[in-house]
């Protein structure tokens, strides 16, 4: 059996469900009568005759035409990094009765071991968001297609690798980009206030975010715009632009969660090469970010990955 086609059996196999936006925007939604995942077709009734059993006609499951207010998170034609998970969300919960079934309609085609599994998403419910990952990071290049009953289908590739390593100890942040490496100053959060340990996939980038400390519970201690913001997780994770950085980078973690790089041109290089879909990773910190706080997936190993899944 060719890897390629043992790709597609795990993928089909190993299937899951939840709710995610396009392409980090809305999505239509739809409906289906019957429920979420599945469309059951009655039997026929019985026949009146006297002193002769009915022959039962077996239920049989239909395909979805589109599954019932489903969104993916990848847009057609994309090119993401090496770490992004193709997560599929709900305008609703799915019941667990109904999830492996869902998951028979969730198909990704393309040369490499994965499996679906159900995340508990940090603003949705449990059974809104299912995540497809590989076993490890995708191979710079991958071709893939992802279709969601027969309705949604989206084809997208996967670039180059860019991995980055924050390093809260020592105040820097390694950068490996197809196989090159540089080290970049960083400071991180402060005492009290620490950067998430673990690996976050980047999400989305901005020019400019306006971020407010009341929105995080830390009160009034800032409130304006930061630049080159590189999104990591939903409950506000960013890397960016800080003028504290040109002080403190390499040498002290001075920020409220947030990984600040310099102003004289270190935070617009990296915010320039960066894609949704690249790695960070920090290492020497606290508390590790939960899987469903943004794409967190890879904080689970592969065996709790696989045991999301709802075909087993």
């Amino acid at each position: 059996m060719t890897r390629r086609a043992r790709s597609r059996r795990i993928a089909a196999g190993w299937t899951a469900a939840a709710v995610c936006a396009l392409a980090l925007a809305g999505c239509s939604k739809g409906a289906v009568a019957g429920g979420a995942g599945t469309e059951v077709d009655t039997a026929a009734k019985p026949n009146a005759t006297v002193g002769q059993k009915p022959t039962p006609r077996p239920v049989e499951t239909k395909p979805l035409a589109k599954l019932t207010g489903a969104h993916i998170n990848i847009a057609d034609g994309q090119t993401v990094g090496v770490g992004m998970p193709i997560s599929v969300t709900f305008d609703h919960a799915i019941p667990a009765g109904e999830r492996a079934e869902v998951e028979r309609q969730l198909k990704v085609d393309a040369d490499v071991e994965g499996s679906w599994s159900w995340v508990k998403d940090r603003d949705l419910l449990e059974g809104q968001r299912v995540d497809f990952r590989p076993r490890a990071y995708w191979s710079p290049g991958t071709e893939v297609t992802v279709r969601a009953g027969s309705g949604i289908t989206r084809h997208f590739t996967v670039g180059r690798s860019l991995v980055a390593t924050v390093d809260v100890r020592t105040h820097t942040m390694k950068v490996v980009k197809d196989g090159q490496t540089r080290s970049v100053p960083i400071t991180a959060g402060a005492p009290g206030m620490d950067t998430w340990n673990g690996t976050m996939v980047v999400s989305d980038k901005a020019p400019k975010v306006f971020m407010n400390s009341q929105t995080v519970g830390y009160g009034d201690a800032y409130a304006g715009y930061y630049y080159y913001a590189v999104h990591l997780t939903t409950s506000g994770t960013y890397l960016h632009q800080n003028p504290k950085a040109n002080t403190y980078a390499g040498h002290q973690n001075v920020t409220h969660g947030c990984v600040g790089l310099a102003t004289d041109g270190t935070a617009k290089k990296f915010y320039d090469e960066v894609i949704p879909g690249d790695v960070i990773t920090v290492v020497g910190s606290k508390d590790t970010v939960a899987v469903g706080n943004g794409y967190g997936d890879w904080n689970a190993d592969w065996a709790q990955w696989r045991a999301g899944s709802a075909l087993k």
